[in-house]
């Protein structure tokens, strides 16, 4: 066997799974795939008001989200979704939407589809969780750039020092700290904000400059 293959398989052998529908001929038949496939399952029913914790993927009744489906929506929680759907109607696709499920199975079930279906839905998982892992980090160091120029700002106002110079203080202050510079940024520009609000603010006067003593040498 493939490589890749086994290790998909020793993957979804760890899984844990939640199935939230009502007892029947279609749960037995996913139940049964699923003991095939060899994950661990945990039968919800009546439907809950949200995901089961602790699953790795939920099998879901989507008719029944109704007025709940934010609380089941893909972005809301850490499992992998997959919508179990009876009917392809209007409001069934537009529940189904507000899931943002990332696998679906319509009746009537077939064991056939069911193992694509979750590792198509364990793939999508993962895809949204690392671009979503990009779009955090990415926004973390644009926050983090603003406040660190924000910090060049208010050093160059109060402590009369150019950009160059004004980081430089920051980085030597952060090596000596042990922390990152644009923690040494906050730092500062929640100390000036703090000196503002107490009326304490404003630029530190230029000594070299003349208009402070009436433009006399």
């Amino acid at each position: 066997m493939d490589h890749s293959l086994r290790r998909l398989y020793e993957d979804l052998r760890s899984v844990a799974v939640a199935v939230a529908y009502p007892p029947g001929e279609d749960r037995d038949l996913l139940v049964e795939q699923l003991k095939r496939i060899g994950c661990r399952i945990h039968l919800v029913w009546p439907f809950p008001d949200k995901p089961p914790a602790g699953a790795d993927v939920v099998f879901f009744q989507v008719s029944q989200c109704g007025q709940n489906s934010f609380a089941w929506s893909a972005s809301e929680v850490d499992a992998t979704l997959i919508a179990l759907s009876e009917y392809e109607t209007p409001t069934t696709l537009k529940q189904l939407l507000k899931t943002n499920a990332h696998g679906v199975l319509t009746r009537p079930f077939r064991s056939a589809g069911i193992l694509s279906t979750l590792v198509l839905a364990r793939s999508a998982k993962q895809f949204q969780t690392r671009q979503q892992n990009k779009i955090d980090k990415l926004e973390s160091t644009i926050k983090a750039r603003r406040v660190i120029e924000k910090a060049i700002r208010v050093l160059m106002d109060h402590q009369r020092l150019d950009e160059r110079a004004a980081y430089e203080h920051m980085r030597t202050r952060a090596t000596g700290l042990r922390v990152s510079v644009a923690e040494v940024a906050a730092m500062i520009v929640e100390a000036s904000e703090a000196m503002e609000k107490l009326g304490l603010g404003g630029a530190r006067p230029d000594p070299h400059n003349n208009s402070n003593n009436g433009g006399k040498a």
